[in-house]
């Protein structure tokens, strides 16, 4: 029976050999010799015994007994040599009681190349061993900015974080960002429950992806992992059987398949009239009378949260605009996951055919409802959203808040300008960068003075902006309805002004107003930028009555992003009267610039707190550095707040959305 198994391993063997050769590929097992012969490897690691996964043995740590092997460690020599001998004699030994010595191994960038053992490895594989004994050695390259290499070093930390050693991804990020999904925190230590959890959950999901073709995709497993947790969540896949797994995995085929495009997202910079023409039977017969259901889906509700509000009063545009041709719902006071995934569903059993989800923490379950129901036109209100079947939208907010640091820069009489930020997101730190760059261009004297209201870190917000004698400060840029105040915008800080507890809620109702003015006073508001989310429903709804929501220039391979700006009427920017007639003028002229592309807030000479980011005097940052910027101008008093100095709710949403996740701190 042993030499029927030699002789069949050999057919294999030579199989893989053949079909090497043919594309063009080295037919025998790679040597690590080779591989590393001009890597700088600085120290080696004794990791001790370990189950290594069969499929990461990617070949021998010598060139000696390489061309005895094809690239699948099956054999090629002929049954007569001594090696075959020994091979039947290892195989007749495995089927008897099985191999239990110990190969020795190299780890290397995350694959093992095998020092003594080769042929308990042949024979082991041959037989389908999901893993192999072996004492094992990492050789660990010395740092540098090559991708591979910075992947590998979160794969090390990894490793040393959850024992994992059978997972690979193709992309920074991956290692770190599985890690926090299993154990909640992207630097902490997994259990021995956490690690059994998952390595069931990988058989699951791993089995049901090979049976599906995954090896065929030109990504690793892993990334096709993490993107499956992205949307379904780990618990699920937890819990969820194999049957509802492989489900999954043939829903988010299309997903994985483009992850090598490494989730590009395409931006659409201003509405496109793609109307098509129409067809004679439809100029002939009269427009169905069907109406269009629409549903608007919220985290908070409109009278706490300025946020909804804003979206509520695009929603009642639309209910203006359209009449009788749509019927509008909204779903308020929704929670992440399941509740979101919930009220998706009943919007759609309602009959909506088009659905705004308008916040970032209902990307996952925007996703998976859209890949459920694909007739159905899901958007979520989000910046640089990379899934291809929902639409994100968002607005070029920083248009107006260079406009309003201009404002601000005229207005401060001491040069001191205070600033509230709630999340460290997507476009956020554009709109505190371009507020602070438009400050500085009436003022070079301007200071801003940057505080986050979803920190923890306990410091009195009013108390630091009296110590640092604000005199005008930038607040949230709409009123709550419930609290009835001036306190958003551009105003007049006055010291006898009080937050209030209130200001700590921001990253839940996306800034809180308050109850009363302190002492009976009234700020002076000099400025407010806007969000007209009716703008951009409106145009977005025509589209898809009109036929035209698939027209358009627009790659499959990509995600789709509106993101306009002052040109699309969709942020804008209102001021006092009150201001002088040359700031007014100023105001205007730079506007003018911004809306017909003649004037970019964020082009030529261009410094952060910490030197030049930008030294092209003629050049504009691409929309991508805006969307991902991550530092903060000169004149900018305070920093980027870390991960684990949010508060709870917003480190929900930086997970998602944020310019440096958790994982960046690993």
């Amino acid at each position: 029976m042993s030499f029927e198994d030699y002789t069949k391993a050999c057919r294999l063997g030579r199989k893989a050999y053949q079909r090497n050769l043919m594309k063009g590929v080295y037919p025998y097992l790679q040597a690590l010799d080779e591989t590393i012969s001009h890597v700088d490897i600085i120290s080696e690691v004794d990791l001790g015994l370990q189950q290594i996964p069969a499929e990461l043995i990617a070949g021998t740590r010598n060139i000696g007994r390489r061309g005895a092997f094809a690239p699948n460690y099956m054999p090629l020599l002929d049954v007569q040599s001594e090696f075959a001998s020994k091979w039947i004699e290892l195989c007749k030994s495995h089927l008897e009681e099985g191999i239990h010595t110990p190969v020795t191994a190299c780890e290397f960038m995350g694959r093992f190349y095998i020092m003594e053992g080769n042929k308990r490895v042949s024979v082991l594989k041959y037989f389908g061993s999901p893993t192999i004994p072996g004492i094992v050695t990492r050789l660990v390259p010395r740092r540098t900015l090559d991708e591979d290499n910075q992947i590998y070093y979160e794969y090390m930390n990894f490793h040393r974080l959850s024992g994992v050693n059978y997972i690979l991804f193709s992309r920074r990020g991956g290692y770190p960002a599985l890690s926090a999904a299993v154990a909640g925190n992207a630097a902490a230590p997994w259990s021995e429950e956490m690690r059994q959890d998952f390595s069931a959950a990988y058989v699951k999901f791993s089995t049901n992806y090979k049976a599906k073709g995954g090896q065929r995709l030109p990504i690793e497993a892993g990334d096709a992992l993490l993107a499956y947790i992205e949307i379904y969540g780990y618990d699920s896949l937890k819990e969820d059987p194999g049957s509802k797994v492989k489900e999954n995995i043939a829903k988010s085929w299309d997903e994985f398949a483009r992850l090598k495009e490494h989730k590009t997202v395409e931006l659409v910079m201003d509405p496109v009239p793609a109307a098509p023409k129409k067809k004679l039977i439809d100029i002939l017969l009269p427009p169905s009378a069907k109406q269009t259901k629409i549903a608007f889906i919220h985290s908070k509700n409109a009278e706490l949260s300025s946020w909804t509000y804003a979206h509520e009063l695009g929603q009642r545009h639309v209910a203006e605009v359209f009449g009788d041709r749509v019927e509008t719902f909204s779903y308020e006071n929704i929670t992440p996951g399941e509740d979101a995934q919930n009220a998706i569903q009943r919007s759609i059993d309602n009959g909506c055919t088009i659905i705004f989800t308008t916040t970032p923490e209902f990307i996952s379950a925007s996703i998976k409802m859209a890949r459920e129901y694909p007739n159905v036109k899901v958007l979520n209100c989000s910046l640089n959203t990379s899934h291809h079947n929902i639409r994100s939208y968002y607005g070029r907010m920083y248009e107006a808040k260079f406009l309003c640091g201009m404002i601000a820069g005229a207005l401060a009489d001491n040069n001191r300008i205070g600033y509230i930020a709630d999340y460290p997101i997507y476009g956020t730190t554009a709109n505190i960068n371009a507020f602070a760059l438009g400050a500085r261009m009436v003022n070079p004297r301007a200071k801003v003075y940057l505080r986050w209201s979803t920190k923890k870190d306990g410091i009195d917000i009013t108390d630091y902006f009296r110590e640092n004698q604000i005199s005008y400060l930038s607040h949230q840029d709409m009123i709550v309805p419930r609290y009835a105040s001036r306190r958003y915008g551009l105003y007049r800080f006055d010291s006898g002004f009080g937050f209030g507890p209130e200001i700590k809620e921001t990253a839940e109702r996306k800034a809180s107003g308050e109850t009363e003015e302190a002492g009976g006073q009234t700020p002076f508001n000099a400025a407010t930028p806007l969000w007209n989310w009716g703008r951009f429903y409106e145009k977005i709804i025509e589209s898809i009555m009109a036929g035209s929501w698939n027209s358009g220039d627009v790659s499959d391979a990509k995600a789709l992003n509106y993101w306009w700006g002052l040109s699309a009427g969709m942020v804008d920017l209102i001021y006092t009267q009150n201001l002088s007639y040359a700031t007014k003028r100023l105001v205007e002229f730079v506007r003018r610039g911004i809306e017909t592309g003649t004037f970019h807030p964020f082009s030529g000479l261009l410094y952060s707190q910490t030197g030049i980011v930008q030294k092209d005097e003629n050049r504009a940052l691409s929309p991508e550095e805006i969307i991902t910027m991550d530092w903060l101008a000169e004149n900018v008093v305070g920093e980027i707040p870390d991960f684990d100095s949010l508060t709870g709710a917003a480190q929900a949403v930086v997970r998602l959305q944020g310019i440096r996740k958790p994982e960046d701190a690993v």
